[in-house]
């Protein structure tokens, strides 16, 4: 087992990485910038060291501060946390260069699953469902209409470099077409540094399902139940809640089994997931995997009472894992808390928090860095808090969630609590009857 690990990450999830390493008897660091100096998981680590200044590129994602940091510290670990470096197969390959473990995927496996056209053709070629569309990234123009013709519109055309909705259109007729393809590619050259293309059919009315999975590093792999992540503004997630009310016995046995096969397909290790699009006949079709721990994760944690970053640290460590595959005991929500203004297309909202009142009771649990008199920084991501409650029915959990979040007082900034309190009162989400489109037509106001 590893004695000390580096967490190069900051805000709520390295505060959630030390608790656990805490817990098993792993010295911790903390990596911070200046903008950070006063956050609790610089607070609560047994190292910290300052990285560089407020920017991101000059901090979190500074790449030789990092390792140096590890290295002046004796780190044998370093945990990436998601967003930043989590997905960086430079990183990744730079800390296996200096002896130290990328607690994470390996360099190979994040090229390999960060091209989404080569892990498309990866898992057709593992019997994973796929959405039907080119095979391998476009030639040009020409290419991208005839294939558009044989698959039939509505069609989405995707960067292969893509994310977070960039250089992605959705073209309804073929008119439309020319101008898509351009637009995408200039989007996703300038966000990216690639303009390279692929197209799938774009499929109506869908759910955003997705199933996590864990690898040791001796061929094992297993999933724990899914998420349902429909909930979502421009391809960010709001909500996500576990398991899915649309899933039933058998698509969840399906998309288990497509999940496993997806990560035996790459030799898979570490925590991961892999999302799939399930259309309303409950078909599904595999989008993407992350090679990381997940922003939602601790929805699937309450379900099967399981901690995985203390099951990501293991497998990294070499400790063989069961294989065993988990079902959900019982239903859990969790709602995201950003600084953000929801009455004014969620402008971001840093500044410093004057009151603070985090609700408590059975069944409710906040993942936060925040604290009364704490100054929000406005450099990163505006998350600030997760609000997870769990309870033995759906039913019951949307009102605990309602209960919780009326009881979350946060003053001196605009938060997201407003929106999920509309969120749980909507009689569509109490039914379950949403999809990815959701918050396309929800209007907080009214």
């Amino acid at each position: 087992m590893f004695k000390k690990i580096l967490i190069a990450n900051r805000g709520e999830i390295a505060l959630r990485i030390i608790r656990t390493c805490k817990e098993m008897g792993i010295s911790t660091v903390a990596v911070y910038s200046t903008a950070d100096r006063d956050s609790l998981h610089v607070k609560f680590a047994d190292e910290a060291v300052c990285i560089g200044p407020a920017p991101s590129p000059q901090s979190y994602l500074k790449m030789p501060n990092i390792i140096a940091a590890a290295e002046i510290t004796n780190a044998d670990a370093i945990h990436p946390g998601y967003g930043f470096l989590s997905e960086n197969a430079i990183f990744s390959g730079m800390c296996k260069d200096h002896g130290i473990k990328f607690i994470g995927a390996s360099a190979e496996m994040i090229d390999g699953m960060g091209d989404k056209s080569n892990a498309k053709a990866t898992m057709i070629a593992a019997g994973v469902p796929c959405v039907p569309g080119s095979i391998g990234l476009l030639k040009d123009e020409k290419d991208g209409l005839k294939t558009a013709k044989k698959i039939g519109y509505p069609v989405m055309l995707k960067a292969t470099a893509g994310g977070g909705g960039r250089g992605m259109r959705l073209i309804w007729k073929e008119e439309d077409f020319s101008d898509a393809w351009s637009s995408a590619r200039q989007e996703s050259k300038a966000a990216f540094g690639n303009d390279a293309m692929y197209l799938e059919k774009f499929i109506e009315e869908p759910r955003h399902i997705e199933i996590q999975i864990v690898g040791d590093q001796y061929g094992k792999v297993c999933h724990l139940s899914e998420r349902d992540c429909s909930i979502q503004r421009r391809h960010q997630k709001l909500l996500e809640e576990a398991p899915s009310p649309f899933a039933d016995d058998d698509l969840r046995t399906r998309m288990g089994e497509a999940a496993i096969k997806a990560g035996e397909a790459i030799g898979y290790e570490g925590v991961g997931t892999v999302e799939f699009l399930v259309d309303k006949h409950k078909n599904f079709y595999f989008m993407e995997m992350n090679v990381r721990i997940q922003v939602e994760h601790p929805v699937t944690e309450e379900i099967i009472s399981f901690d995985l970053v203390k099951e990501q640290i293991k497998v990294a460590a070499g400790i063989p894992m069961s294989g065993k595959n988990y079902l959900p005991l019982k239903h859990s929500i969790e709602c995201r808390i950003n600084a953000e203004d929801p009455f004014n297309d969620y402008r971001p909202s840093p500044g410093k928090i004057e009151v603070l009142h985090k609700p408590g009771g059975h069944g409710v649990r906040i993942d936060s860095h925040i604290y009364a008199g704490y100054t929000i920084p406005p450099h990163y991501d505006s998350l600030i808090a997760k609000l997870i409650v769990s309870a033995q029915t759906r039913e019951e959990c949307i009102v605990k969630m309602e209960r919780a979040l009326s009881e979350f007082t946060i003053e001196g900034i605009k938060t997201t609590i407003p929106l999920h309190l509309k969120l749980m009162k909507d009689p569509d989400f109490r039914a379950g009857n949403f999809t990815t489109k959701f918050m396309e037509t929800f209007d907080i106001n009214a």
